[in-house]
Formats: structure tokens, sequence, C-alpha cells
């Protein structure tokens, strides 16, 4: 009950809809109340979680091994001499899994900018190629260390799925960079890129919610991020309140949804037994 604003503002509310609903509840259509009340809880849990972020609640994230592994990656390149590639995927910034790669972009350009590493960005997207220079430009700002920034760091190859992946090959076969990272959104270059990644040795972590190519990503790579893990990385990394509020509301309501599919469970196998008369099928099917 620490946050009396929104609980305030819920159970007004709440009063109102309750008054609605004695009212008549016009142009309410009471077979789906049930999908009413879920899409009601699930913004609701997102903002409570949100403003706890916000307001400086300590939220437990767990550590990623995959993330420690991005400093012991830099750490090998400064060892080595040798460039850091990083692969922000093939799509543009509509998609969340690029935002979520440039967002881990910001946080492998300071410790290249703290160890003084060549940092290596081909794109494939105009856009993703303005927002990937930002990110590194500010980050390379925040470590003090503007000097080491410069624009040919994150270069455009081309929009092509396969020439991009050719593209990229060649850098890797001619830099032989001691650290490959690949994250973000892949599709069929993804083993292309990580075989290749592996052929000169180099020590490669990579990060995508795309089912069809973690499996490739596991074979070839050191580390992966798998999935929800992804995008608790760039929550994790970027500490913004919105994002790790968001991540705290989301794993509640995966709690809520499988409670709900366990009791649900269990009242439909009563109900076939014959000892409980309630059909829950009925209750939850949406009209």
């Amino acid at each position: 009950m620490k946050d009396r604003q929104f609980w305030t503002v819920t159970a007004g509310l709440a009063l109102v809809f309750i008054v609605y609903w004695f009212l008549g509840h016009p142009i309410f259509k009471t077979d789906r109340i049930v999908m009413f009340f879920a899409v009601v809880l699930m913004i609701g849990t997102l903002i409570y979680y949100i403003r706890m972020a916000e307001r400086g609640d300590q939220i437990f994230l767990r550590t990623i091994p995959g993330l420690k592994a991005i400093e012991e990656a830099v750490g090998r390149s400064t060892e080595m001499g040798k460039e850091v590639l990083y692969v922000p995927g093939i799509m543009d910034m509509d998609q969340v899994e690029t935002v979520a790669g440039v967002i881990i972009l910001g946080y492998v350009a300071r410790m290249t900018s703290r160890y003084e590493t060549p940092l290596n960005v081909p794109v494939s997207r105009s856009i993703v190629m303005k927002a990937a220079r930002e990110s590194c430009k500010e980050s390379y700002l925040l470590e003090g260390r503007p000097d080491l920034f410069h624009e040919d760091m994150v270069h455009y190859l081309t929009d092509d799925q396969f020439a991009y992946a050719a593209g990229v090959n060649g850098i890797m076969n001619r830099e032989k960079p001691a650290a490959c990272l690949y994250m973000g959104k892949f599709y069929a270059e993804s083993l292309i890129l990580a075989e290749t990644g592996n052929s000169i040795g180099a020590i490669q972590i990579a990060g995508t919610a795309s089912p069809a190519q973690i499996p490739f990503f596991v074979t070839a790579c050191d580390y992966t991020l798998i999935g929800e893990e992804f995008f608790a990385a760039s929550a994790y990394l970027s500490q913004k309140p919105e994002l790790i509020g968001g991540v705290k509301g989301q794993d509640m309501l995966k709690v809520v949804i499988i409670s709900a599919i366990i009791l649900a469970t269990i009242f439909r196998f009563l109900h076939e037994l014959g000892w409980v008369g309630w059909n829950v099928l009925d209750f939850l099917t949406i009209q």
C-alpha cells in the first residue's frame, strides 16, 4: 500500500465501474467480462510495478551469465589488441529486439571506451545506423573519452539479408575480431555468422527472441541470451525504471496466468468427474 495515489485512483475507477454496472451497463458486452478484467489486471499490474521502480524501490533482477561474459569478451579483445564486432541484427527499429540490441550496444560501447578497445558495428538499416551511432557516442561521452569515438565505427553495409551476412563474414575473416556479439533480430543468416565467428576462434555471445534461431546460436556460440533473458538484459543494463518495472510486472503476470491455468485444469477435471457442476470453460470462453 505504499503507492497511495495508485490505489486511490484504482478505488475511484472501481467505484465508477460499480455505479455504471448497477445503472444497467449500456453498450457493455457482459459475455466478454472475463476479457475485460484480464486486460484491466494486466494494465494495472504493469503500471503498478513501473511506478514502484520510478519511486526507487528495489526490484531484484537475477544476474544473467551472458551479460557477465560480455566484459570477459571485451577484456579478451583488449589483451589481444583486436576489435569487438557487434552485430545488431538485420531488422529495423520497429522491432523490439533491435531496440534491445541497441541498448546493449550502449553498454558494450562504454566498456570498449573504458578499455580503449576498437569497436566495429556493421548494420543493415539506415535508421539503426543512426540510433547505434547516437548510443555509442553517448557511451563514449559518459566515459569521458569522446576522442575515441568516430562515426565510422558504426557503418552501413546493405539491406539485403545474405549480402549483409556475406559482408559481416568478410569483416570477420579480414579483421579477425577477438569477440563477436550478435544482439537483435536474426533469421537464416544466424548460423552463417556464428559458424564464421567460431572458425576464427572468437568468443561469441548472442541474444535473440527468434525461436527458430536460438538453437543455432546455442550450438555455435559460447553464451546465448534466450528469449526473455534478452529483453531482461536491456532492462538490467540500462537501469531505466520503465524497463525494470515492466520486466517485474510481466513476471508477476506470468505467475497469475500459470496459477489460472492450473486452477482451471483442476476445476475442469472435477467437472468431468461430476463432482463440480460449474463448467470453467463456459466462464473462460470468449463468445
